[in-house]
């Protein structure tokens, strides 16, 4: 074997290691602490429930290609319930839309993907097994306005939902807590710590789309590449160490141009990129958002 074709199969390798550390057994752990199923359930934060309708007319399908804006605006829309809890079933098929985001970008990104789905499956799974299990149900003597007591370790579950001990972050964390499944000095296959790894990811995947839809006053537009390295650095790069850190940047570089994320997205400027995008940052904070809070009232944000 020549000297080309081993270092071309020594890269091939180093992508596939990539791929599967990315997010396997957590972000943090192995490497020393890396976008119209549902209808408008609440109204959110910061948009009233008619201009989130508005936001979803103005997003067309686009034709022949697997990842659709539309549809993961809609499931984002579908996620926050009630005041501060999120609902997991239009959380994962966000992150579903988001997956083939990824997979669009190329291969070498596309590993990335391939762990993600590996967290959402496992949080499908248990949703699954606990739907069978009686001892997973949630307690109906919990009521919508009653703060659980600090023995149960669980703070402010406002408005629980009753119809499943996975239908949502909030009620997910309380089963998991009670159920003793938790563990905050050794890693567990946990429902919250799995969340926990994908919502590190959605920090990132956020600050790049927002990065890659501004318009700048002056100067050139920055190129995706550039732009997703510097999102990953302030967010995931924190809980990845150097060699991580130097290998997620390989899978950067081969990241496609801005005109290809005009046609993914079916826009045809930097101002309607500006347009559609800002819409689904927008969407993804609220999201992230109320999962951040979840898990900080529960001092999940470190789990192991």
């Amino acid at each position: 074997m020549g000297v080309k074709s081993k270092a071309a199969l020594a890269i091939l390798v180093l992508l596939l290691f990539l791929g599967t550390l990315w997010l396997h057994g957590g972000l943090d752990y192995h490497w020393d602490a890396c976008l119209k199923g549902y209808n408008q359930l609440n109204e959110l934060s910061n948009s009233s429930a008619s201009e989130a309708s508005q936001s979803l007319e103005a997003l067309e399908e686009c034709p022949g290609q697997t990842f659709q804006i539309s549809l993961l605006l809609t499931h984002l829309l579908a996620s926050p319930a009630f005041t501060s809890d999120v609902l997991l079933q239009p959380y994962l098929s966000s992150w579903d839309e988001l997956v083939k985001f990824m997979e669009a970008l190329g291969p070498m990104v596309g590993l990335i993907s391939k762990e993600i789905e590996t967290k959402t499956s496992i949080i499908r799974e248990l949703s699954h097994l606990a739907e069978t299990s009686p001892e997973a149900e949630v307690n109906p003597d919990v009521d919508s306005e009653k703060t659980v007591t600090p023995e149960v370790g669980v703070k402010n579950l406002d408005h629980l939902q009753h119809s499943g001990a996975y239908h949502s972050v909030r009620s997910m964390i309380w089963v998991e807590l009670k159920r003793g499944v938790v563990d905050f000095n050794h890693q567990t296959d946990s429902g919250c710590r799995t969340l926990l790894r994908l919502h590190r990811a959605l920090l990132w995947l956020k600050l790049f789309l927002h990065k890659l839809a501004e318009i700048p006053a002056a100067g050139r537009l920055r190129s995706p590449s550039e732009l997703c390295r510097e999102a990953y650095k302030s967010t995931l790069a924190n809980h990845h160490s150097w060699f991580v850190r130097r290998a997620a940047e390989m899978a950067f570089i081969a990241m496609p141009e801005r005109g290809f994320f005009f046609r993914l997205v079916c826009v045809q400027n930097q101002e309607e990129l500006n347009v559609v995008l800002s819409r689904v940052v927008r969407a993804i904070g609220v999201v992230y958002d109320r999962t951040q809070k979840a898990l900080e009232d529960n001092g999940m944000l470190d789990l192991p």
